[in-house]
């Protein structure tokens, strides 16, 4: 089912002020790390938001992503700071790595290997 209106104004107002809450509470940068909020996804009741969240150049992935569920806590508060006025409710906030870039890296890795082998 495609995002309606509401649902994209939602994400795109959450997606902006979560990158200032984590710039704000240093989250933007772990263990020499970017972290980064790929997308954000809403569902139809706006109840819940899915914050897609692109790890680069981080070591280790989960205890990246347990470091900012400890924080979830911290997140919400502050959010919640930035915009109580602009919507009714405050949705659930759940994290979720996304991985297409180290996807899109791992697909570039075998079209090399595919041309090189393909040089005689």
């Amino acid at each position: 089912m495609e995002e309606g209106k509401r649902q994209k104004q939602i994400a795109a107002v959450l997606q902006e002020e979560l990158n200032t809450v984590f710039r704000k509470l240093n989250l933007n940068m772990i263990d020499g790390g970017l972290v980064s909020i790929s997308s954000v996804k809403v569902t139809p009741d706006l109840l819940e938001a899915r914050i897609y969240l692109s790890l680069f150049k981080v070591a280790d992935t989960k205890e990246a992503m347990n470091k900012i569920e400890k924080k979830a806590w911290d997140i919400k508060h502050e959010l919640v700071n930035k915009i109580k006025h602009q919507v009714r409710r405050i949705p659930v906030l759940h994290f979720y790595l996304d991985d297409t870039l180290d996807y899109v890296f791992k697909m570039e890795e075998v079209f090399k290997k595919i041309d090189e082998e393909k040089k005689p």
